[in-house]
């Protein structure tokens, strides 16, 4: 779906395009954001302005092997743009880096850098949250690696907006007992016990 930003507009590659653009990366990836909750739900239900991948920070610097000749223009908090250098390793602060292929062409990809430890995804809103690497992502049925959807609902919490109300509503009924348990605690943690979410989990167990 095609949108228009202050920065040029964006439309985004189909799912299938953009899994094709990461395959050859030789490390790991998660298409994130909004595709990753419906590859767990197993269903399309609703547009997206953008598509997401997920890498780790530490392997930031293989994205721009990936997409050479590419721009890449990270996003500098609060707000503004500016080009990614190659070879350029990006401050702490700086979480996402919008892609494409040239000045002309709208934006396509957009990469979202998270934090580890060893063999630990690390919460970057707490880093008292944490989780093992091999549990952060989940395999769809076409071979196309996700963030795992609880991962993906702690970041939807913080504040939700109408599309992440409905990206929960609709991954509810599919998470296992444990993703709940983990959302739950997790959100209780970063939020408080009083998050809307928080609450729906605990009131409406697994199975």
């Amino acid at each position: 779906m095609r949108t228009e930003t202050p920065w040029g507009p964006w439309d985004p590659p189909t799912l299938d395009e953009a899994a094709r653009l990461f395959a050859p990366l030789r490390a790991p990836w998660w298409i994130a954001g909004g595709y990753a909750v419906e590859l767990a739900v197993g269903h399309t239900f609703r547009d997206h302005g953008d598509i997401d991948v997920l890498l780790l920070r530490r392997d930031q610097l293989t994205a721009q092997q990936i997409l050479a000749n590419w721009e890449w223009w990270a996003a500098d908090p609060p707000g503004t743009l500016r080009r990614w250098l190659p070879g350029e390793v990006l401050p702490p602060y700086v979480h996402d880096v919008w892609c494409r292929p040239g000045p002309a062409e709208p934006w396509r990809i957009q990469l979202m850098f998270d934090d580890a430890e060893g063999a630990d995804w690390l919460f970057r809103r707490d880093p008292r949250i944490r989780l093992p690497l091999d549990r952060l992502g989940q395999v769809s049925t076409d071979g196309v690696p996700y963030l795992s959807p609880e991962v993906q609902l702690l970041y939807k919490a913080n504040s939700p907006r109408p599309k992440d109300e409905q990206d929960f509503e609709a991954v509810l009924p599919v998470l296992t007992a444990d993703q709940r348990a983990w959302l739950t605690e997790t959100i209780t943690l970063s939020q408080g016990a009083g998050h809307p979410w928080a609450a729906r989990l605990r009131a409406q167990p697994a199975g």
